[in-house]
């Protein structure tokens, strides 16, 4: 099978990595990719969010599948010319992929759905927002309506913060371009859960669940990124978890979807939270997320190429349990100086083939990488993903934090936490 992977950030990364080691795989090549991911797939220069451009190369190296990473070329409709053309392609339509892209079409699907999620105002003016923030009270929950690569929500207790968000999210830019509306939501209480589902539009595929660090500082502080860590299993998850979010959460999600016209095929999604009142979903998303994919990927023992390609295909149903290792994983973060607010780039990073190990239990997945004149520079805020695998989480968390140790990068940031409660609470049950 020839696959050819659109995007060139960690998640790229680790889905080159698994697709690599598929024996089924006997062309891997993605676009435009990255440092890291030269290692294991050619890599070409095209303009992701130009579907023409992404099917003219497709045709020109005779992809059998397509997998479309992140949500901006989703949103764009990138697979859509893929599909129309027969052409395999993992990832939903642009018209399903607004299940991310307006969180107000997300918080319409689950009420037609009866999807359990916190309620939500819908705010185009700056006294609707400031009526919804009084309506729930502190801590202020405030999302950019649009795609904000992670960074569009504000948790705060302060409430100038919060119109100040509700405000830039309702102002149109040319890097805000559907910038107009802003979703004011209640505040869900507890912990947060990611479950990633593979579907083909009827049958429902759950993934091991996992968790990430979505602030840049210890202890859960510092201002919002778009990940910093993440681990893989959840030994704190109630049993059952899973099977409750495929029956209350994602297969009602995606039979709304296929009742409205609009059949969602790919990765869905869901983030969660397990509060007090039980599961409500805070999100969804129509792709892979970074970093939980690192984790899940790396626990992942079923080949990656014919699950994506049975979803592309609506062969689902027809597969065989899949296969997990029994382990943990751990990834951290290292970021540029500066992320998230204004990250530096053009440093040189030293230590990468230090970092990793010959047995493959710890791995470097590139984020914001680039090679020039034979050196790897940073060129992005989330710039490297360390991740490891251990016979749980203290092994894993040992050996991913040992990895990054090895790694030189003038300023760089990462937390130290990542999966520690966890690991102390599991070692200590």
């Amino acid at each position: 099978m020839k696959v050819l992977v659109i995007g060139g950030g960690a998640r790229e990364h680790a889905l080159c990595r698994s697709l690599s080691q598929d024996p089924a795989v006997t062309e891997l090549h993605c676009a435009p990719g990255n440092a890291g991911i030269a290692q294991v797939a050619t890599v070409h220069p095209v303009d992701q969010l130009d579907g023409a451009a992404v099917l003219a190369l497709a045709r020109e190296l005779a992809a059998e599948l397509v997998v479309v990473g992140p949500e901006a070329p989703l949103v764009a409709g990138v697979a859509d010319p893929l599909r129309a053309a027969g052409i395999p392609v993992f990832g939903p339509s642009a018209e399903a992929a607004q299940l991310e892209g307006s969180k107000a079409f997300a918080k319409d699907v689950m009420a037609g759905a009866a999807v359990p999620t916190a309620r939500s105002y819908l705010c185009t003016t700056a006294e609707e927002a400031a009526e919804a923030l009084d309506a729930f009270g502190a801590p202020y929950v405030v999302k950019d309506d649009g795609l904000a690569a992670g960074k569009g929500v504000v948790v705060t207790a302060d409430r100038t913060a919060a119109l100040a968000h509700a405000a830039a999210c309702m102002t149109v830019t040319a890097e805000r371009p559907g910038g107009g509306s802003v979703v004011i939501e209640e505040y869900l209480d507890g912990p947060e859960v990611s479950l990633f589902a593979i579907t083909d539009g009827t049958t429902v595929l759950p993934l091991q669940p996992a968790q990430d660090f979505k602030r840049a500082l210890d202890g859960d502080a510092g201002p919002n990124t778009g990940g910093m860590g993440a681990y893989s299993p959840l030994p704190w998850a109630p049993e059952g978890l899973v099977d409750e979010v495929l029956d209350t959460v994602l297969q009602p999600t995606v039979d709304e979807l296929r009742r409205r016209g609009t059949p969602f095929s790919g990765l869905l999604y869901a983030g969660l939270a397990l509060t007090s009142r039980g599961t409500r979903v805070i999100e969804f998303n129509a792709r892979f997320g970074d970093p939980e994919t690192q984790v899940v990927l790396a626990r992942l023992r079923t080949p990656l190429a014919g699950l994506l390609l049975a979803a592309a295909n609506g062969t689902l149903a027809a597969l065989e349990p899949l296969r997990w290792d029994e382990g943990a994983a751990v990834t951290v973060v290292v970021a540029a100086q500066g992320y998230p607010a204004a990250p530096r780039s053009g440093d040189v990073i030293e230590g990468l083939e230090k970092a990793e190990t010959a047995d493959g239990t710890v791995h470097v997945l590139h984020a914001g990488t680039r090679e020039q004149d034979g050196l790897v520079l940073s060129a992005g805020g989330r710039v490297l993903s360390v991740t490891a695998t251990g016979a749980d989480l203290a092994q894993a968390r040992e050996r991913a934090y040992a990895g990054v140790a090895e790694i030189r990068l003038e300023g760089s940031q990462h937390r130290t936490d990542i999966a520690l409660r966890a690991a102390q609470e599991a070692a200590a049950s």
